[in-house]
């Protein structure tokens, strides 16, 4: 056999010695990859997800079907990722909601680090603390001199027991010495609903939800719960700023894939993701919505997913929150 002979028998001799796995990694994606939204659309979690899976689909030469299935704090997608297949066809966008879950007692939720694996961060959305205008106030310190003289008599709205924005109450009430009366809906959209007719008086939602009705003058924006300032609203100081050292309960928004997924495969995926938070398009999206983007590998998601473990475990322990 001469040397062009063998040149053309090569490619037959490596399909019959490489496994079929590494070859459909290498092909990867050959099919419409679909990602599950735990909450509605329109919301933080959505926004994000769709915009970086339009730009990821581009790169990757495969359709991003987006699949929201909200409920049970965004568990019911959770569980519907965790147990399918790890081949990269089925991700989740997930987001502090799943550490939330996985930290009560006895908790049935997914287990954000045992369960999925780890393909990056992709974006932020700080709360804001935002109150309807006909409550006389307009400053964080005015809002809490208005709660201690009617003690329990100021309502706040969130999007569930147990999520971001029910926490965020929970920690300015006990950060504060206030007694708030929590009124927990199911999604951050009839939730706003409610505050925007009156029914409620104050609320903590992601950015994306109130800036709009913020800018509308529906809405009094006094505060936003991140570490530091968003570049949507940078006139809206921090509670850290006002006083509340320490105060960060932001909306942090992953993707993962089932746990077992070959590495080869989330490589590509995450590769597509950090160059899709690098897209003008995804950019523009974030500014306009009030998302920060973030972006991380691997091993580093998997620390943050494990410390986010431990710090809500510790904090649901010392409010004694029970879930829904």
């Amino acid at each position: 056999m001469n040397r062009r002979e063998l040149l053309a028998c090569l490619p037959v001799a490596l399909g019959a010695v490489l496994p079929a796995a590494a070859l459909a990694q290498a092909a990867y994606p050959a099919a419409p990859v679909k990602v599950l939204v735990g909450f509605p659309p329109g919301t933080a979690t959505d926004i994000a997800a769709r915009a970086v899976a339009e730009q990821m689909a581009r790169r990757l030469g495969q359709p991003f079907v987006m699949d929201n299935r909200p409920g049970a704090g965004s568990n019911i997608a959770a569980k519907a990722v965790a147990t399918a297949q790890p081949d990269g066809y089925n991700l989740f966008a997930i987001t502090v909601a799943n550490s939330i879950n996985a930290a009560f007692p006895n908790s049935t939720a997914v287990d954000p680090v045992k369960d999925f694996t780890p393909i990056t961060l992709i974006g932020n959305a700080p709360n804001v603390l935002v109150v309807h205008p006909s409550l006389n106030v307009s400053t964080v310190a005015e809002l809490i001199a208005h709660a201690k003289a009617k003690p329990g008599g100021l309502s706040y709205a969130s999007s569930g027991i147990g999520t971001s924005p029910h926490l965020s109450g929970e920690l300015f009430a006990q950060m504060t010495g206030v007694k708030l009366l929590h009124i927990p809906y199911r999604g951050s959209l009839p939730a706003v609903t409610d505050l925007l007719g009156g029914q409620v008086q104050m609320m903590f939602s992601p950015t994306s939800t109130v800036l709009q009705h913020v800018r509308a003058g529906k809405l009094k924006a006094l505060a936003v719960t991140s570490a530091r300032r968003t570049a949507a609203a940078p006139e809206i100081a921090t509670l850290d700023e006002l006083g509340l050292k320490g105060f960060n309960t932001s909306v942090w928004i992953g993707l993962v894939a089932p746990a077992g997924t070959p590495e080869a495969v989330a490589a590509k995926l995450r590769a597509a993701a950090h160059a899709a938070l690098d897209s003008a398009e995804v950019q523009a999206t974030y500014r306009t919505q009030g998302l920060d983007a973030m972006k991380n590998s691997g091993e580093e998601f998997t620390r943050f997913l494990r410390a986010e473990s431990t710090h809500w475990s510790a904090f649901i322990q010392a409010a004694g929150i029970k879930p829904e």
